[in-house]
């Protein structure tokens, strides 16, 4: 293998310097518009749905709070039988992570978790509760990492593959619907009231439509839309339209709009939308131009 001589690897090690300045200057140049976030393995994706029958990832967590919170209650009360019981617990547990997820291995405080463990055997009480505290210090550096990001990616519901027909798409069938919102708000601003009132029955018969979507992802519990509520607002959204004045007309309208759009939108659309924009992959060239 062929040494670079002195004089080319100085150049070398000053160009990589000058590249870490120059995107460290751009960072802070935009620091009010650039949001640094840690991504979780893909690794992490076999303990969520759909890949794996049952939260598995989740399930393992709440074991862990609930153990902590036992030995926390036992090391306060001096109760060494029990406490061993859920310290034997909480480690085999939490060492599990490393297991399920192995590029997380190195981020574990074993040796808290050897201490725990030690001081519980010996009924050391305070030695626990500070060992306690090293081990949940160490979930919480975790937690603030990657918490957020893995329930955006894991838990946020995925309409991607839903489809209203054959021929079109969840996203097609969602403009739509928006789009005839605002055709019976223009229509209704400019009294033509046959493209008002058409336009409403057109977004009626979408809105149904959608709602047979529902049972796609609630597959136990029974979820009804457009509910009575929606259903009687488009009544009299279209009796305002007939006779009303532009205010009722767009007090109607705003009231549906809440009630069939917003709502929904509040609790699916955002974290949807979340969810796409930390599961796409990032291409240099939109970076570039961000």
């Amino acid at each position: 293998m062929t040494l670079l001589p002195p004089k080319s690897w100085l150049y070398f090690l000053l160009f990589q310097l000058l590249l870490i300045a120059l995107v460290g200057a751009v960072l802070f140049i935009h620091k009010e518009h650039v949001v640094v976030i840690k991504k979780p393995p893909t690794s992490l994706a076999q303990w969520y749905k759909p890949e794996n029958e049952r939260q598995v990832w989740l399930h393992n967590m709440f074991k862990l709070r609930r153990e902590m919170q036992a030995v926390r209650l036992y090391s306060d009360n001096a109760d060494s039988r029990l406490l061993n019981k859920w310290v034997t617990r909480l480690s085999e547990h939490y060492l599990k992570i490393g297991e399920m997820v192995p590029e997380w291995s190195g981020k574990l405080d074993r040796k808290a978790i050897f201490l725990l463990k030690k001081s519980s055997e010996n009924n050391r009480y305070q030695d626990v509760s500070q060992a306690l505290n090293d081990l949940r210090e160490s979930c919480n550096s975790c937690h603030a990492d990657y918490r957020a990001v893995t329930a955006a990616i894991y838990r946020a519901p995925d309409f991607s593959s839903l489809e209203i027909g054959p021929s079109r798409s969840y996203d097609t069938h969602m403009e739509e619907l928006a789009k005839q919102v605002n055709r019976i708000k223009i229509a209704s601003e400019d009294g033509r009231k046959d493209i008002a009132l058409s336009s409403l029955e057109e977004l009626n018969k979408g809105i149904n439509t959608l709602g047979g979507t529902c049972s796609d992802c609630h597959h136990k519990e029974k979820r009804i839309y457009p509910d009575d509520d929606i259903t009687k607002t488009v009544a009299s959204l279209e009796q305002s339209l007939q006779s009303g004045t532009l205010k009722q007309q767009g007090q109607a309208l705003g009231t549906l709009a809440v009630l069939a759009c917003a709502r929904c939108h509040g609790t699916h659309r955002i974290a949807y939308d979340i969810r796409q924009l930390l599961s796409d992959e990032q291409r240099w060239l939109e970076l570039a131009r961000h």
